[in-house]
């Protein structure tokens, strides 16, 4: 699997037109155990956010876990989402991402040297983003 990555990353090398990347969490829960996003017929309205980021009329806001869609940037009429769903919708739960940065420094040690040390910078860094802004939103 480490030799997939490094073959992966060495896309880059050969001038070529990379795919971009997205994650979409469509299944996110209030503390009540509601769904924040209305379902899936309204996943047309997420996809059609990213197809505006790839064709450069959609800015976004930048995050520590990547660019997120900025205010009015996704379409929402017609839904009955309201302002504090949307919201933690859009929240950065800084525990879990730190968990889950931890157990992919986990994963990660399992391939030893074999581990394109581009993968492991890029843990770093994610992780060196979400302390900074955990700390900024401690301090307010």
């Amino acid at each position: 699997m480490a030799d997939y990555f490094s073959h992966w990353l060495s896309m880059a090398d050969h001038d070529l037109k990379l795919p971009r990347i997205f994650q979409v969490n469509w299944f996110r829960k209030d503390a009540s155990g509601n769904f924040l996003w209305p379902g899936f017929g309204e996943n047309i309205r997420a996809l059609a956010w990213i197809v505006a980021r790839l064709e450069g009329t959609a800015a976004g806001l930048a995050s520590p876990i990547g660019t997120i869609p900025g205010p009015d940037e996704l379409v929402l009429d017609g839904l009955s989402i309201t302002q504090a769903n949307l919201e933690e919708l859009f929240e950065i739960d800084f525990e879990a991402w730190l968990i889950e940065v931890q157990s992919t420094m986990e994963f990660f040690a399992s391939f030893g040297e074999k581990l394109p040390a581009q993968l492991e910078l890029e843990l770093l860094q994610l992780e060196a983003r979400l302390r900074e802004y955990q700390s900024a939103s401690i301090r307010g």
